[in-house]
């Protein structure tokens, strides 16, 4: 089949891999230097009337929408409206991820198991209410944020503070929810708005430093499968996957695509701490490399109401992705910094997320730059693939945490 990739990032990069390792012909919008290698990178406009008026010309078999702010902008909406099918939930759907206190009002009408949380408009209010509150606090960005708008703050004056920074922007809402206990965990589910399929559950380490701790960005690294046991994943079926599908559908929002259930397993159960409507990333630059079935024939049944979760199969194995990030992220990332890669190594794959070419040389071009993902038999395996080839990489000042897995005891791969 023909596929138009939207996007531009490691999660981009890692669909194109999935589609092109089944022969499929793959096209890309904006792409980068190293989707480059494996896909035809096509120049448009990215507004979504021209990405479906892009997909029509090249004649595409299907769009695989990326990003959570092509689905904000309706480019799935856009892409059906000229009957060209899109993996991914429409503009109305996707604020399941897009507005995070409707997200919360969604779950509480639903019986959803999450966090409490109240949702606030103003910043006196929001003030007022963390002041009777015992630390930590967590303080959400409710809008759309590339998953950083988030705040776990360990004191008073640190909730005020990221309160002060929602409250700076026009509009804005900010959702204050208590703080929950546990393993953190991500289960994706391939769906079509009534079937689905699970991916094996991943967990991404969110913060800059080791240890957890520093600040909050979009993804520092991913370890799959984080071990997860059968009968929690029939409660996480049972109690959050099948009925935010039918919720979504009851309220006449059906849901296609990729829903993405951030949990935390916490000692009364799993528990909903956000809802994204996409791949996950660097989450799908772990999880694709394992998929041995078609991604594309999925994305296509699941656009046309048709998927089959029988036919979604993973490889027994386990995979780990490093993250390089450039020198000041997340707050400045340095940006044009040259990049030299070694050699191809078998069962490794550096994955682009932030590069661009100048003057036919490899540079930084944002904050998350290069996701490294190596696949073996083995979590410590994959874990000391993925090291070894990110240390073999010439990128000064890269930031790259050094204990991706400690929360499951692997011990911490160094290789200086």
């Amino acid at each position: 089949m023909r596929v138009l990739i939207i996007g531009g990032g490691g999660r981009e990069h890692a669909i194109v891999a999935a589609c092109a390792r089944h022969g499929h012909e793959v096209l890309c919008t904006p792409g980068n230097p190293g989707i480059a290698r494996q896909a035809r990178v096509l120049h448009s406009a990215q507004d979504a009337a021209s990405l479906a008026r892009l997909a029509q010309q090249e004649a595409v078999d299907l769009v695989i929408v990326g990003p959570e702010a092509y689905l904000a902008a309706g480019v799935v909406d856009a892409c059906t409206a000229l009957g060209i099918p899109a993996f991914g939930p429409t503009q109305a759907a996707s604020r399941l991820e897009g507005d995070k206190a409707w997200s919360k009002a969604f779950m509480a009408r639903h019986g959803i198991p999450t966090a409490h949380h109240l949702t606030f408009g103003n910043l006196e209010a929001s003030l007022a209410h963390v002041r009777d509150l015992p630390t930590p606090i967590v303080v959400k960005d409710a809008g759309l944020k590339a998953g950083k708008g988030v705040t776990i703050a360990l004191s008073q004056q640190e909730a005020e503070a990221a309160l002060h920074d929602i409250f700076a922007e026009p509009g804005a809402q900010a959702v204050i929810e208590d703080f929950m206990t546990g393993q953190e965990v991500t289960i994706l589910a391939l769906t079509d708005g009534e079937h689905y399929a699970l991916t094996p559950p991943s967990q991404d380490h969110k913060t800059i430093f080791d240890g957890d701790t520093g600040p909050m960005t979009g993804g520092m690294g991913v370890i799959c499968p984080f071990p997860v046991p059968d009968s929690v994943l029939d409660v996480i079926r049972e109690k959050i996957i099948t009925p935010t599908l039918q919720g979504m559908a009851a309220e006449g929002l059906p849901f296609r695509g990729v829903l993405y259930a951030g949990l935390m397993l916490t000692p009364q159960g799993p528990k909903v701490v956000e809802f994204n409507a996409r791949f996950g990333d660097p989450e799908a630059e772990a999880v694709l490399p394992l998929l041995a079935s078609d991604l594309v024939q999925h994305a296509l049944d699941a656009a046309m109401g048709r998927l089959d979760p029988d036919t979604v199969r993973f490889r027994q194995e386990a995979s780990a992705v490093v993250i390089l990030a450039a020198p000041g992220y997340p707050a400045e990332p340095v940006r044009d910094i040259p990049i030299t890669l070694p050699p191809d190594s078998s069962g490794v794959t550096v994955f682009h997320a932030g590069t661009r070419l100048a003057g036919g040389a490899l540079v930084s071009s944002g904050g998350r730059v290069l996701a490294v993902t190596a696949t073996a038999a083995s979590l410590q395996e994959a874990l000391g693939a993925a090291y070894s080839m990110a240390d073999q990489i010439q990128f000064p000042g890269a930031q790259m945490r050094r204990d991706i897995g400690h929360r499951i005891g692997l011990a911490p791969v160094t290789h200086v």
